[in-house]
């Protein structure tokens, strides 16, 4: 077996574990929901639900990587008491991580393409009609999406191939500090278009009224439930990288930052799309269709369209990229950790078998677009998500909760006395009760109105 790695530095601990929590939930879905949720006074509530729940299960999960210097294949198991079960969630949420690269690959593939064409010119010049027709041409060319898919796994693999600190480490923090930097040049830009005032007013100005128009159960379970999944927590994908850190500062204050960059990354997202969508007359809440349809209708009729387009979708490649990074990584350490493979077996392994994976999704656009899972519509790529977004996610961080605060599970002093180990922010002893009973009901809570708001409709 290879010697376990540790990361070479702090910074590269922040920025790859917040390079796995920034991703298209924050560029792409963020920015939708707020459009469709009342704009600011949605913004407010979100970032309520970032402290109150994802901020505690974060810290949770870090400890429990760096309490057992284990991927999260082992790490339960490690940790638990005798004679109890907890290691059952392991393959699970690797398993879980496997069905998140299904489609996560395919769009990461989408975006990759979008760049290339935007640089090449493709985009620009293109009215509404052939914008969205671009869009549909892709999708019903399996081998098109395929091809790009491919070199999503490719690029992303060979990274982690080279290993923890010359490769997954420093690529990373490359990509994170690109992906910084042009965000800030896009939001600039945007804000200076005419037109714009409205857009970012809607956005950065709270009006209360907008929660009775939508609804106050509405706004509360989405903002609600976007704290949740931008995180990329409950399946063991934030551990591992607790795992390859020393004790010097303690979780809660590392987990602050990155918490932090990831919102900052989020926010930014809006000051791009509300003011260049008001800018343009563009509505913001269309859901899926506002990165590959809407935006390039606006980078379109743009000054220097190419140019925008181009760097807006460097700048979402970077965003799927560093998520594929680290998912990667965590599969790679299962194989290592559990299995005792080099890394290099795991990596050649993995990348053909993603690549097969990643095919149902693929193909679900156009020769298998006749299965529709969840109703009329739907494809092979809903269905992936929503069994990551809507199950797995939630599930595996109530039991990583569980695990922390019940006394048949590694227990509440045993997590505290971790997570405040070293310098730096402390987890207060004074919310065990909430941790222990409130947070659980509201993770079951979204569970469930997940599963009702999905199958509902269909009775």
């Amino acid at each position: 077996m290879e010697k376990r790695e540790n990361l070479a530095s702090r910074i590269g601990f922040i920025l790859l574990s917040a390079g796995c929590a920034i991703g298209l939930g924050n560029v792409w879905r963020f920015p939708y929901i707020t459009g469709k949720n009342g704009g600011a006074v949605f913004v407010l509530i979100y970032l309520a639900f970032l402290v109150i729940l994802g901020l505690p299960i974060m810290i949770m999960e870090f400890a429990i990587g760096r309490a057992s210097k284990q991927s999260i294949g082992l790490s339960l198991r490690t940790l638990e008491p005798k004679g109890t079960k907890w290691h059952f969630y392991g393959p699970g949420a690797v398993a879980g991580n496997y069905l998140l690269m299904m489609f996560y690959t395919t769009i990461a593939g989408w975006l990759l393409y979008y760049f290339y064409s935007s640089i090449i010119g493709d985009l620009s010049g293109l009215g509404t009609a052939e914008v969205d027709a671009f869009f549909g041409d892709l999708t019903s060319k399996p081998v098109l999406q395929v091809f790009w898919m491919v070199v999503a796994v490719s690029v992303c693999m060979v990274i982690v191939a080279r290993g923890l600190k010359n490769g997954v480490e420093k690529v990373s923090k490359i990509m994170m500090t690109c992906l910084l930097l042009i965000i800030i040049v896009l939001a600039i830009r945007s804000i200076t278009l005419p037109g714009s005032s409205e857009g970012l007013l809607f956005y950065i100005k709270p009006d209360f009224s907008k929660i009775s128009e939508v609804g106050l159960g509405t706004v509360l379970y989405e903002a609600l439930g976007q704290s949740f999944f931008t995180l990329s927590i409950g399946i063991g994908a934030m551990s591992i990288f607790g795992s390859y850190i020393d004790r010097k500062r303690t979780l809660p204050g590392e987990s602050v930052r990155i918490i932090c960059l990831d919102t900052f990354v989020a926010l930014m997202s809006g000051f791009i799309i509300f003011p260049a969508c008001s800018s343009f007359g563009v509505e913001a809440g269309q859901g899926p269709s506002l990165i590959f349809v809407t935006l390039p209708n606006i980078f379109a009729q743009m000054a220097g369209g190419s140019l925008w387009a181009g760097l807006f979708f460097l700048f979402m490649s970077f965003a799927a990229l560093t998520t594929v990074i680290a998912v990667f990584e965590n599969i790679i350490a299962y194989w290592m950790d559990c299995h005792g493979w080099s890394r290099k077996k795991a990596c050649t392994v993995n990348f053909f078998l993603i690549i097969v994976l990643s095919l149902p999704c693929v193909l679900g656009f156009n020769l298998l677009s006749g299965f529709q899972p969840l109703g009329a519509g739907t494809t092979i790529l809903d269905l992936e998500d929503f069994l990551v977004s809507n199950l797995l996610l939630p599930f595996g961080s109530l039991l990583f909760l569980l695990f922390c605060t019940q006394r048949y599970g590694w227990g509440f002093d045993k997590f505290i006395a971790e997570a405040n180990e070293g310098e730096g922010m402390k987890f207060p002893r004074a919310i065990r009760f909430y941790c222990t009973w409130i947070m659980p009901l509201i993770i079951i809570v979204i569970m469930l109105k997940g599963i009702w708001d999905k199958f509902a409709p269909m009775f």
